[in-house]
């Protein structure tokens, strides 16, 4: 049984009151959502969300446990069509591009917008091959220097490469935990992705770990768009320009970081930053 996708353009339509106004000059939004619905058989998980997400910018989704956040980062990159009861309805585009579209090669998608998860899972092959495992499949290179040069430079990307350039033959299992994470990023980075999903990428790391890669989705910011799914609200006020709060599948207020966390509009917000809900 395979995931439905519905696009219902004709009886909901983005307006101006969902619409977040567009400033003069200001750069077009890397990624829009319009309308999303996202329902588990006769449960529905996701309760009309819109929401512009800026390029080159850190977009955080807080939110109690099960209040629909990490669902809606799967939708991003179509990972729900992997759950048989699963449907999403309304639109979600990238760079004007329907990436629900049923011509949309699902497999390219997911070169474009990569994916890092809560715990490190690196694949049972050595460290070169996990980075160059994207690259290959989706022919992004001619031969050998030309991969060869994609992984140095994803793994120098993911701050990883002076610690494991001399042993890139080695099992990427064999690892710490957090280098199994940036080996991940370098992974998921390896195929020139646009945007860059992290669904509670350092709940499994000790704090220094967790420092390392906070460090570098910062640093990462320059050239991908990135969203990030955490339970820590101190997570969100450093590594995020702006942030989305969700709580039971709605999509309560989103903005810049500081305003959310220092001025929210809404009450619910309120309550989850100072702890009265959570």
């Amino acid at each position: 049984m395979t995931m439905v996708q519905e696009h219902r353009p004709e009886t909901k339509t983005a307006s101006a009151a969902v619409r977040p106004p567009v400033r003069e000059n200001a750069k077009p939004p890397k990624l829009t959502a319009r309308n999303v619905d996202v329902f588990y058989g006769e449960k529905q998980a996701i309760h009309d969300v819109s929401i512009d997400i800026p390029r080159n910018q850190v977009t955080s989704f807080i939110g109690p446990s099960g209040c629909g956040k990490s669902t809606f980062l799967r939708c991003i990159n179509r990972m729900n069509d992997t759950i048989p009861i699963c449907k999403v309805t309304g639109n979600i585009e990238v760079e004007g591009t329907d990436i629900y579209d049923p011509k949309i090669d699902v497999v390219e998608l997911r070169a474009r917008v990569g994916m890092v998860f809560q715990k490190p899972n690196p694949f049972p092959k050595s460290i070169f091959e996990n980075v160059a495992y994207g690259p290959k499949i989706h022919g992004l290179t001619k031969n050998k220097t030309e991969l060869s040069e994609i992984v140095e430079s994803s793994l120098r990307r993911a701050g990883l490469w002076n610690e494991v350039k001399d042993r890139l033959n080695e099992p990427g299992t064999g690892l710490s935990g957090g280098q199994q994470q940036r080996l991940c990023i370098a992974r998921a980075i390896a195929t020139r992705p646009e945007v860059v999903l992290m669904d509670e990428p350092c709940s499994a790391l000790d704090p220094i770990a967790t420092a390392i890669v906070e460090e570098l989705i910062d640093e990462l910011r320059n050239k991908y768009t990135i969203i990030i799914v955490t339970h820590s609200m101190q997570q969100a006020a450093r590594v995020s320009q702006r942030t989305a709060f969700f709580h039971l599948g709605n999509l309560i207020e989103e903005g810049a970081t500081e305003d959310i966390f220092s001025n929210p509009k809404e009450q619910q917000t309120e309550n989850y930053i100072t702890g009265k809900i959570g």
